[in-house]
């Protein structure tokens, strides 16, 4: 799957969010990377799969596709910033059996690129989260039809000064 659309559309955000706010000279990886931790720990908590103490389901698909392209977005800015890949090449992470270790999985990659940001740990990452997605039950037209939505929000968002 190409991704050079959303790689795209996801340049011209962060161009536009780094401008309006005074941001183009710095590093903001750190920033990044903990901005998709809590993305990814916002849709966990949609998801629920971990809360073993609760019967309450979880939200609705709609809601839980958006909190997973949250995760598209700083995964798409993270790979800007380091220039790397705009394919995607699946096979490279290994999935884990359930939708709780996969979430485990996903997030001990992110510390591995964090500590050594290269293109094959980026590659793997990103790998694992299109696992995640397809374990949430998503296809790519669902993520891509759905980003291009948050996408679109979030231009709004820096228009209106958010």
């Amino acid at each position: 799957m190409n991704l050079h659309k959303l790689y795209d559309m996801q340049k011209e955000l962060d161009e536009k969010i780094e401008t309006q706010h005074g941001l183009l000279k710095e590093n903001l990886v750190e920033e990044k990377i903990l901005a998709l931790l809590v993305e990814l720990g916002e849709l966990a908590n949609e998801t629920r799969c971990f809360k073993f103490w609760s019967v309450k389901p979880p939200a609705e698909q709609k809601v839980i596709l958006e909190e997973y392209v949250d995760g598209v977005h700083f995964i798409l800015s993270l790979g800007l910033t380091f220039g790397y890949g705009e394919e995607v090449s699946r096979g490279l992470a290994e999935q884990a059996e359930s939708l709780t270790g996969q979430f485990n999985s996903v997030y001990h990659l992110i510390s591995i690129f964090k500590n050594d940001i290269s293109e094959e740990n980026y590659r793997v990452l990103v790998d694992s989260y299109m696992q995640l997605g397809e374990m949430l039950g998503f296809s790519w037209g669902e993520v891509e039809d759905a980003y291009l939505a948050k996408n679109k929000v979030n231009h709004d968002r820096q228009e209106q000064g958010y």
